[in-house]
């Protein structure tokens, strides 16, 4: 199994209404050092309708600015529709991670 297919697996394992760092989602997939590259698969993943990329957000909480299908602020509005919530500056709130 290819990198990018362990971190298509690892974040359809995050449960509907919580979110997790890309450093998360490295770790998951075999290698803590690989954050960027978790954000370039979730950049070309082939099935979005399968895999919930905008549950990933960095380690802040904070949503990326280039969200691949829409933007932050449809990444924001998808998280909203699960429960997720978010502080004054736009960040998920710590208890929304897994």
């Amino acid at each position: 199994m290819s990198f990018f297919e362990r971190v298509y697996k690892a974040v359809k394992q995050i449960p509907y209404g919580k979110v997790a760092s890309y450093g998360q989602i490295a770790e998951a997939a075999g290698n803590k050092k690989m954050a960027r590259q978790v954000g370039w698969a979730l950049h070309v993943n082939p099935t979005p309708d399968l895999v919930p990329c905008y549950r990933v957000v960095f380690k802040d909480g904070a949503l990326s600015p280039s969200f691949a299908f829409g933007g932050e602020n449809v990444q924001r509005r998808l998280l909203e529709k699960e429960g997720v919530k978010f502080d004054k500056k736009g960040r998920v709130k710590p208890c929304f991670f897994v």
